[in-house]
């Protein structure tokens, strides 16, 4: 068998794995896939004329096999056997074989030794190798990176920046302790204002997500601002959470505010089954040392650890921390409406600056939130506007009911006609029937009414008999 020789061919592999972290049986994969396609672009030179010959599944019986020891690549060709040759790139006639091999048949297929001479092979065809390998390692770092961190999507790593792009920041991450580093990308969005991307800065990234497809640069799109990062580490330094004792109902972060002014902020609401564990507190932990870990990992954010409560006015109350307040009017509990009723004083802490305590608190309980004045509260206007709501509500349920009806009614009146129309043929049998028993009605009143009328006239001509007698 003939072999167009590559010196050099081991050494390349390996340091190809070596650089692109890849192992070497995906080089090899790579490697071959590229010689294959040197191949057809070798055998379209020598068929330039020829530009309709070769269709997009012309090669698929071909493929290339590597030989490390010997350091070359030899090409293969998959041929049916058959009578007469149409094309002899895809078959060979059966007389052809059957003098190396009797026991051959009509339909049955052979591997055939098809590679070029070395020095046919030819320069195109080398640069198209070379093009083509380039492109198929990086498909197969990409698929190595998808399978490596499917898994990983919604939890958080380890990050270290690498450098800057426009205004993302490329950051190399690991799936584990031993594993090879992969770059990620920063966008812009999921950065915190106060963070420092120095080169070689170390960070916790939340990895968001997996990109799928032929992506240029990072796969790996990771997060600064996503509240699973809040979540993981609370996680990471309260074990009351780890071991399930404390349980983190919902979070709401603003991590990058609207306004430069204002500074990012999270809240988050805990809850326990048990009665004698304080879910606030073990979060916040001693003298603050477990919350002051979580401040410090996303550079002094402030966080609100407030405890849950089945009971929204309640919920709604503390969700408002640091403000205090004096009473919480549920206005519409259908579309979670409620008024906040606070101190003058406590008005600029329970709406926060720029409305950022409020906002969070609304997205934290799901409750649109009015913060009132306590002393200005008009609570005659609050109950009429509560029954124009209850009202309307009423209304809108009892038209709802109406058209509803209306429905049926038609759907029903459908239903009827068509039933006439279905027994059409029996109703007119019917009328046949019912005509004709009239009309025996009718003859039969006339004979009777003729009976009746002889019978008169008899008993008339008796009666006269009998006067003159």
């Amino acid at each position: 068998m003939s072999m167009v020789r590559l010196p050099g061919l081991v050494e390349m592999i390996n340091t190809i794995s070596r650089e692109r972290n890849l192992p070497k049986h995906a080089v090899e994969a790579a490697l071959q896939e590229a010689l294959l396609k040197g191949y057809e672009r070798y055998r379209r030179t020598l068929e330039m004329d020829s530009h309709d010959l070769f269709d997009e599944f012309y090669f698929e019986n071909f493929d290339v096999e590597l030989d490390t020891e010997d350091e070359g690549f030899r090409v293969l060709s998959t041929k049916a056997i058959v009578e007469e040759v149409d094309n002899s790139d895809h078959q060979i006639a059966l007389e052809e074989v059957l003098e190396v091999a009797p026991e051959a048949q009509l339909g049955d297929t052979v591997v055939l030794d098809v590679t070029p001479d070395q020095g046919d092979f030819g320069r195109m065809a080398a640069i198209q190798t070379k093009q083509v390998l380039a492109q198929k390692l990086r498909d197969q770092q990409r698929k190595l990176v998808q399978e490596e961190f499917q898994d990983l999507e919604k939890t958080v790593l380890q990050a270290r920046v690498l450098r800057f792009e426009r205004r993302s920041v490329i950051l190399a991450v690991a799936s584990g302790f031993g594993q090879p580093e992969v770059e990620a990308e920063l966008p812009k969005r999921e950065q915190l204002p106060n963070d420092n991307y120095r080169a070689n800065a170390t960070f916790r990234v939340f990895l968001k997500r997996v990109v799928d497809g032929p992506h240029r640069g990072p796969q790996l799109i990771v997060s600064r601002t996503d509240a699973g990062l809040v979540v993981y580490l609370f996680a990471n330094e309260v074990p009351e959470i780890e071991d399930e004792v404390v349980r983190i109902i919902a979070v709401a972060r603003e991590a990058n505010p609207p306004s430069r002014h204002v500074g990012p902020r999270t809240k988050i609401a805990v809850d326990t089954l048990e009665r004698d564990v304080d879910p606030v507190g073990a979060c916040i932990g001693a003298r603050g040392s477990r919350i002051q870990a979580v401040v410090n990992e996303l550079r002094g954010e402030k966080i609100d650890v407030i405890r849950w409560s089945p009971d929204p006015s309640t919920y709604i109350s503390n969700a408002l921390s640091p403000a205090r307040v004096d009473e919480v009017r549920l206005i519409d509990t259908e579309d979670r409406q409620a008024h906040v009723l606070v101190a003058e004083d406590q008005l600029s802490l329970a709406i926060g600056k720029e409305g950022q305590n409020v906002r969070l608190a609304a997205r934290l309980t799901g409750w649109k939130i009015d913060i009132k004045d306590t002393a200005k509260y008009d609570y005659d206007a609050a109950e009429l506007e509560q029954q124009r709501l209850e009202a309307a509500r009423l209304a809108q349920a009892e038209e709802f009911e109406s058209e509803e009806f209306e429905s049926e009614e038609f759907e029903s009146e459908d239903l009827n006609a068509a039933g006439l129309e279905d027994n059409e043929i029996e109703s007119g049998a019917l009328a046949a029937e019912a005509l004709a028993d009239v009309e025996d009605t009718e003859q039969a009143s006339l004979v009777e009414s003729d009976a009746v009328a002889a019978l008169t006239d008899a008993e008339d001509a008796d009666e006269g008999d009998e006067s003159e007698d």
